[in-house]
């Protein structure tokens, strides 16, 4: 069996996780975690992802954290190599694998069958290199002539995307722009969801927001800046990072950091449960539901 526990950020999923993974154990059933939120594989943003310290893991093997520097990119395609890994080692020594994510796309690149077109590195610098000369809105007219259908469907201003579909239909000639159907790649899933009132969930990202800041947020970007966080095309656009990068070129005061920072993780909260809430197979349960941990390692066991 494969447990996957999704929903928003700041719902408590990694700490109710290693609680499962510990009902796990205790019920003689080794658990082990893998991350399925794409900003964890990234060293040293710890404070801005709310990244689990070791004491946090509660001694439970975490897969897929601290894997890459901020100055590499992992697409989603690559992601779903390493998860699927993870889960194939801890199936072969029978452990229970739970995968853990608020990143919907990434788990359900996990989970789902879902293939990825051809890519290549030096068509996608082409591209990349001509976003940045002409903007995303004119690239978007480009795509727009080559498949009116696919640019139908990405967002003008989504230049990422728009150099994605353009890289896939100069090598395959087409390329899918919505996601397939989800359908189970891998056996004996079961998705558990955390639910939360839109207020309660609002309040719990302000608190972490003034927690990242207290914590030290703006001298992590700072040590990490010193790194090359500028050239990492995904680090440096993570939520809390972004804005602080913002704040340290004087394009805001750090107050309107902060406040930019809650704005637009309530915004991705949103997303996320949108994605998710599109999901039939999920069953949902409190956040803060009593003994939640313990029923989980039921399902399992």
């Amino acid at each position: 069996m494969i447990l996957a526990l999704v929903g928003p950020t700041a719902t408590g999923k990694t700490a109710l996780a290693v609680d499962t993974a510990n009902a796990l154990a205790a019920r003689g059933l080794p658990a082990e975690i893998v991350n399925g939120d794409s900003m964890l594989v990234y060293r040293g943003m710890d404070i801005g992802t709310a990244k689990p310290a070791m004491a946090e893991r509660g001694g439970v093997p975490h897969h897929l954290i601290d894997v890459l520097d901020v100055t590499q990119t992992a697409s989603v395609a690559q992601f779903q190599g390493w998860a699927r890994a993870a889960i194939a080692d801890c199936e072969a020594r029978g452990v229970v694998p739970i995968v853990v994510g608020g990143s919907a796309l990434y788990v359900h690149a996990i989970l789902d069958e879902m293939d990825f077109p051809a890519t290549d590195a030096a068509v996608r610098a082409r591209w990349e290199a001509e976003l940045a000369r002409v903007g995303p809105a004119a690239l978007h007219g480009e795509l727009a002539r080559r498949d009116p259908g696919a640019a139908a469907a990405i967002l003008p201003g989504n230049g990422r995307r728009i150099v994605r579909a353009l890289e896939a239909i100069e090598l395959t000639g087409s390329f899918q722009a919505h996601l397939p159907p989800p359908v189970y790649a891998l056996p004996g899933v079961v998705q558990i969801g955390l639910a939360i009132e839109r207020d309660e969930l609002d309040a719990r990202i302000e608190a972490r927001v003034v927690g990242m800041w207290d914590d030290g947020l703006v001298d992590e970007v700072r040590r990490l800046e010193a790194l090359g966080l500028r050239d990492g095309l995904t680090a440096s656009r993570a939520l809390g990072y972004r804005q602080v990068l913002a704040f340290l070129d004087g394009h805001m005061s750090e107050m309107e950091a902060k406040a930019a920072t809650a704005q637009a993780t309530r915004r991705f909260a949103r997303k996320q449960m949108s994605w998710f809430r599109r999901d039939g197979r999920i069953a949902w349960h409190r956040f803060d539901e009593p003994l939640l941990g313990e029923a989980m390692s039921k399902m399992a066991a």
